[in-house]
């Protein structure tokens, strides 16, 4: 199995449900080691949402319905948790004295929401592509698309990896919902880049390295807000990421970083101006005896909330800050099935009184039960509640709450 999906087992996995595989199907082919992994799963999931949702910007983003929608809505689906279905293909091989892999992965979804259609752009990702080289007395060089650095230790340790999270009622047909994404945590994503990390030495490892630039993008439209046409385009050069992590017996601590100079930034006013996005966090993760405990929090500026550089910036150029965090505690019972309860939160602050969106606050509460079948196969039973608020503009209109409740039931297998 490859390392990411390795961490996602460590981090997720072993750590809420005890039953996944530690390694893929193992197949030596000549001087290579070939290594198959991945995932399968599927969620019936039931969603209501309800509150001021007429008001801009007051949508939950990935629930039932758009901001033009009223009322109270309901919406049951069948689809694919926060983690796609994966299968990945690693291979590893030792060549002049160089520790040699490679890992390709494609990732489709479970469902489809339109008849006839099976291979539509939503319902399939290819995350990964990438090559690594090095030896453990020096360390070891990433080269290709993989998980991005910063946040990455967030997501693999958040328990909605297992199951659904928020995003079950309008994301059917898609390859994930969003778990809890931008509510507690920014999305690590995939990205083209070019790592070193060192050693592990006695449990210290650090990474540092450059990942392609991004240009940043709106919610919004270009008469609100800014456009991904109009809101500058990417760094001149590549992003910075950082990480640091020490891991001992009974857990782990972690921080991480990322900094890019977006340029291009234009506005209503017509300002034309560089500006730095930027990003860093400090998480933990504790376990002892049946009891297992998660702590993260994180801070930026220019960097949006849910995706990195969505809604970071203002018309005008002005970054808007970030921050949040979330908190999340497991307890496994005789029955080996795990308990886990959290909440978290992010808010995306109002950059300036001309800004047309308002401060932003997301947070969502999670409990859910997962139960191990056999060592591969876990039955997840999830229950999340999600708040969306919008306010501090001028009118109104542009202030709002939306709440989002869902139900899901499914099963998630490793191999």
């Amino acid at each position: 199995m490859n390392k990411n999906i390795k961490l996602a087992v460590a981090g997720a996995v072993l750590a809420l449900s005890a039953s996944a595989a530690n390694a893929g199907i193992i197949i030596p082919a000549g001087d290579w080691t070939l290594d198959i992994g991945g995932n399968v799963n599927t969620f019936a999931t039931t969603t209501r949402q309800s509150g001021d949702i007429t008001a801009r910007g007051a949508g939950i983003y990935g629930a039932i319905h758009d901001t033009n929608d009223t009322g109270t809505k309901s919406a049951s689906n069948l689809t694919t948790g926060l983690l796609p279905n994966y299968l990945s293909v690693s291979g590893s091989t030792r060549q002049n004295d160089l520790d040699v892999a490679f890992t390709i992965s494609i990732n489709p979804g479970s469902s489809t929401t339109r008849s006839g259609i099976q291979n539509d752009i939503l319902n399939q990702e290819n995350r990964q592509a990438f090559l690594t080289f090095g030896d453990k007395s020096w360390g070891s060089i990433k080269v290709g698309k993989d998980i991005g650095v910063f946040a990455s230790d967030a997501i693999l340790n958040d328990m909605t990896l297992l199951g659904v999270g928020r995003g079950a009622g309008s994301l059917a047909g898609n390859t994930t919902t969003t778990g809890r994404i931008g509510s507690g945590f920014m999305y690590a994503d995939w990205k083209a880049q070019l790592n070193y990390t060192t050693p592990n030495f006695n449990g210290f490892q650090a990474t540092v390295g450059v990942s392609q630039a991004w240009n940043t993008w709106s919610t919004y439209s270009a008469g609100d807000t800014m456009s991904a046409t109009s809101a500058g385009r990417g760094g001149a050069a590549p992003a910075v990421d950082a990480k640091a992590s020490y891991t001992w017996d009974s857990g782990k601590i972690w921080t991480s970083a990322t900094r890019q100079s977006v340029r291009g930034l234009t506005g209503a006013t017509g300002i034309n101006s560089t500006n730095d996005a930027f990003a860093a966090d400090l998480g933990a993760n504790i376990n002892i005896g049946n009891f297992g405990f998660t702590a993260y929090g994180y801070t930026g500026e220019g960097i949006g909330q849910t995706h990195q550089l969505l809604d970071g910036f203002a018309w005008d150029g002005t970054r808007r800050e970030s921050k949040g965090g979330y908190l999340q505690g497991t307890y496994t019972l005789p029955t080996k099935t795990k308990l886990g309860m959290a909440w978290g939160e992010s808010h995306l602050d109002r950059a300036n009184a001309s800004d047309s969106i308002g401060d932003t606050r997301d947070s969502l509460y999670t409990v859910g039960l997962y139960h191990p079948l056999t060592k591969h196969l876990n039955i997840v039973a999830e229950y999340n509640q999600a708040k969306h608020e919008v306010s501090g503009t001028s009118g109104s209109a542009n202030n709002g709450e939306a709440k989002a409740k869902n139900v899901s039931l499914g099963a998630i297998l490793f191999f």
